[in-house]
C-alpha cells in the first residue's frame, strides 16, 4: 500500500480505538457496567477478532495494530462487565486510585456523571 493510505488507516484506527478508552475508565471509576449489553460487546469483540484475522491475511499494518488494541479494550470491557456484575463481591466498588469522588467545587467535575 502507499504511505498515505497507511497513514489514513492508522489515523482511522487510532480514532476508532481511542473512542473506547473513556468507557473502560468509566467502568473502573464507577464500579459497574450493568448498563452495557453482553450481546453488543460480545458480537463486537468477535467482529474485531475477525477484522484482525482479515488484516493479518492482507498483511495490513493499520488494520492489524488497530484491531489488536481494540481487541484488548473490548476484552477489558467484557471482563469488567463480568467482574462488576450484580451480586459479585466487586459490584458497585470503585477501584483505586480513581476511587476518590470528584470534588463538586472543581470546575473539571461540573456536568460529569459521577455514579
Amino acid at each position: 500500500m502507499t504511505a498515505w493510505i497507511d497513514t489514513l488507516g492508522f489515523i482511522a484506527g487510532t480514532l476508532t480505538t481511542v473512542a473506547f478508552v473513556p468507557q473502560v475508565v468509566r467502568i473502573v471509576r464507577v464500579g459497574r457496567a450493568d448498563d452495557l449489553s453482553w450481546w453488543t460487546f460480545g458480537t463486537f469483540t468477535i467482529g474485531v477478532l475477525l477484522w484482525l484475522a482479515y488484516g493479518l491475511g492482507l498483511d495490513a499494518a493499520p488494520i492489524i495494530v488497530a484491531n489488536i488494541v481494540m481487541l484488548a479494550l473490548a476484552l477489558s470491557i467484557l471482563f469488567l462487565k463480568w467482574r462488576y456484575r450484580p451480586g459479585s463481591v466487586h459490584a458497585g466498588r470503585r477501584a483505586s486510585p480513581l476511587s476518590a469522588p470528584p470534588d463538586p467545587a472543581s470546575p473539571l467535575s461540573a456536568g460529569h456523571d459521577t455514579r
